[in-house]
């Protein structure tokens, strides 16, 4: 008798540091500090999206760098912008995972759904704040993504592969319009968590605008998985 084929597992891949926490906010206040103290640069939401949003960070830096006629030094800039945007989304994961954010996990695990959060975090730091979120069903990602406050379309791609999962079974939870683009460029539905930082960026071709991941949240990710 010929064996059973394996099911194909459907899956959610949740940008955690721009969904469940305000992460486009948090970076933008981290990467106006830096450079004031850098060298009093300037920036503001105008030079963050005309110069920054969803470029290569370094490529992004430089070419800003070289708009204000700074001599600092753009992968210097981008190494440790990156370094403390990452120890900021460790300490707002000890305090800011809500409950509506457990719901939304455990409602699609329940399901048999794997859930991946993706994290530019370091995975051995921020452990300990998603004990008793991540089990069977659930799986923490270290995102390498350098894509100033988004990731590119390959990034969803690359978590797939990792978490040995079709594109095309798969959801994108991203906080962004840019990120909503990337999604669709891997092939991928997306659902997006809209915050008051990125309400300006096209979020044309995604399935589901939200203001927060929750449990109903979740039955719209079942609903676009067909679960």
């Amino acid at each position: 008798m010929a064996e059973k084929k394996k099911e194909l597992r459907k899956c959610v891949i949740v940008e955690f540091d721009f969904t469940a926490i305000d992460g486009a906010k948090m970076l933008f206040d981290i990467t106006k500090r830096y450079l004031a103290n850098l060298d009093g640069i300037p920036f503001d939401e105008r030079i963050e999206a005309k110069y920054l949003a969803g470029g290569n960070c370094q490529g992004a830096l430089a070419g800003y760098f070289a708009a204000v006629k700074t001599k600092k030094t753009a992968q210097k800039a981008a190494r440790e912008l990156s370094d403390e945007f990452a120890a900021a989304v460790e300490e707002a994961a000890k305090t800011k995972i809500s409950q509506g954010f457990r719901n939304f996990v455990k409602t699609l695990a329940d399901k048999g759904v794997l859930v991946v959060i993706a994290t530019r975090a370091d995975l051995e730091k921020v452990k300990p704040a998603f004990a008793g979120i991540v089990g069977e069903n659930v799986m923490l990602y270290h995102e390498e993504s350098k894509t100033y406050g988004t990731v590119k379309w390959d990034a969803w791609r690359r978590a797939c592969v990792a978490a040995r999962v079709r594109h095309t079974m798969t959801v994108a939870v991203t906080g962004s319009g840019l990120g909503v683009k990337s999604a669709l460029q891997a092939g991928m539905g997306s659902i997006a968590v809209i915050n008051d930082h990125v309400a300006y960026q096209d979020f044309s071709g995604v399935n589901e605008i939200v203001k927060e991941l929750n449990a109903a949240t979740a039955k719209t990710a079942l609903e676009l998985l067909r679960v």
